[in-house]
């Protein structure tokens, strides 16, 4: 019997090398036109860029157009680390004060619960993906009106998903992709109460 030939691995194909999308080629085109608005780049040069951004077809490619810009808001958010809360025994909680939203949150709740309270962020990013974990006293979440959650890739687990969330998408604001298991006691996610909403009110006139 005559033995086969091992198959031959592939090669890691380098960041730099992977396709780019329409959106990130979109991405850059906004970002190059703030530059030349800010006064970075003249319109020549914006052009050109601009011709070279849509016609790019690796990351590699739109990161050369880009790589001597100071890094866009979102790009900076997009670089922080995931915001990891764990319940334990005391419970855990991030808001409803100001706090800089990173694009990946886990959430586990363990005994304590936790409680993630978006409604006086600052996000920056286009989408947030919430990884909340209900296990034995379920997670909290709390978004503003006019945000909106995606929960098809959240399994509900015993305790189950509440989503009291509108679906109305105000343009600019972010979707809460929701993703993890709503274990024992489940995992909840809605607008903010009247109470909450009179407490936003207050802040706003302070502020």
């Amino acid at each position: 019997m005559t033995a086969q030939p091992p198959e031959p691995t592939r090669r890691p194909v380098p960041s730099g090398e992977l396709r780019a999308s329409h959106d990130d080629r979109e991405a850059v085109v906004e970002q190059l036109r703030d530059a030349a608005a800010e006064g970075r780049i003249d319109l020549d040069e914006l052009d050109a860029r601009l011709e070279q951004a849509l016609t790019s077809k690796t990351y590699g490619e739109l990161a050369l157009l880009t790589a001597d810009l100071p890094k866009s808001p979102s790009s900076v958010a997009e670089d922080l680390p995931p915001l990891v809360l764990k319940g334990g025994m005391y419970g855990a909680s991030r808001g409803p004060g100001r706090w800089e939203v990173p694009g990946h949150v886990i959430a586990h709740a363990g005994v304590g619960g936790v409680s993630l309270d978006f409604t006086r962020a600052e996000c920056r990013l286009a989408e947030v993906v919430v990884e909340a974990y209900g296990e034995t006293s379920g997670v909290t979440i709390v978004i503003p009106d006019g945000w909106a959650a995606d929960t098809t890739g959240m399994h509900p687990g015993f305790g189950g998903l509440k989503d009291r969330t509108t679906p109305d998408r105000l343009p600019g604001t972010p979707l809460i992709r929701l993703t993890g298991s709503g274990g024992m006691a489940g995992v909840v996610i809605r607008h903010p109460g009247k109470r909450e909403r009179r407490k936003l009110e207050g802040n706003a006139t302070r502020d």
